[in-house]
């Protein structure tokens, strides 16, 4: 099981630290958010080369530890044209520095579905899909450029919030350089709970192309139908269901644990390991 953690579980503290202390706790692959994690290191927008790169993936790799994926999350659909450019040209600036860092995909979320509402009322969705949309083929021509990937996470409450929007997007952009960041608890919404292996086996047999990394929380639901994210182990999602068809689908992609503090992320990382092995296909 390729089972990474994100990185800025453990704090944010200088880049050999980090990679030390996630090393010393059993993990051999990260998803590295550099903003978050990094206190020695400055990210913001034009400050990074191939020396820098070069020089973090370095101190990983020589602990053991894999740089799987950048996240970069940024709002590919924010409203403030200024902000927008900054966040885009931030994300494509992490593009071309994947490899140096070793890794060959980058990671962001979409934006809150109703991020348009107020201006754009009768048609808030379909404004939030074009600028996305827009967004999204400026970032994957420079993916292209680079021989990387742009890894784009649907959310249950963000502009791609369910399958039907991920293969949508992949029919309108349709380049190989534009995968899909699987959460499986960012996207059931409760009415999935009823069949949630339906739901989770027609997001696997439709999309399973596309998808290129995994996170791995869980998820569960209050008396009023509100969601959380209890570690994992403690809430509904089935693990052994997924894991058979991340089996089945897509042997050895990279997961990375999340939802859980650096208390929790041993027993947690401990836990689906053990379902992992358990998992016979």
């Amino acid at each position: 099981m390729k089972l990474g953690v994100l990185a800025h579980t453990f704090g944010k503290r200088p880049t050999a630290e980090l990679a030390q202390i996630i090393a010393d706790n059993g993990f051999n692959a990260v998803q590295l958010a550099l903003a978050k994690a990094l206190s020695d290191v400055d990210s913001a927008n034009g400050k990074l080369s191939p020396g820098l790169a070069n020089e973090v993936g370095e101190q990983f790799a020589s602990r053991g530890v894999k740089i799987a994926v950048l996240g970069c999350y940024i709002n590919p659909i924010d409203p403030d044209p200024v902000s927008r450019r900054a966040d885009i040209n931030r994300f494509k600036e992490h593009l071309r520095y994947a490899r140096d860092f070793g890794c060959s995909m980058v990671a962001t979320e979409t934006g809150e579905r109703t991020t348009y509402r107020d201006t754009h009322p009768d048609n808030y969705d379909e404004k939030s899909w074009s600028v996305l949309k827009d967004t999204l083929e400026e970032i994957t021509e420079e993916a292209e450029k680079w021989g990387v990937h742009a890894a784009i996470e649907p959310v249950a409450t963000h502009t791609l919030h369910t399958h039907e929007h991920m293969t949508r997007l992949f029919e309108e952009i349709p380049s190989s350089n534009l995968g899909m960041l699987f959460d499986p608890c960012n996207l059931i919404k409760y009415h999935h709970t009823a069949d949630q292996g339906a739901f989770l086996r027609e997001v696997m047999e439709k999309l399973y192309e596309r998808i290129i990394v995994i996170h791995a929380k869980d998820v569960a639901f209050n008396a009023q139908g509100e969601k959380y994210n209890p570690v994992p182990g403690a809430g509904i999602l089935d693990y052994p269901l997924f894991f058979e068809l991340l089996k089945t689908y897509k042997p050895h992609i990279d997961i990375s644990l999340e939802g859980v503090n650096a208390e929790e992320a041993i027993p947690a990382a401990k836990h689906l390991r053990a379902v992992w092995n358990s998992v016979k296909v």
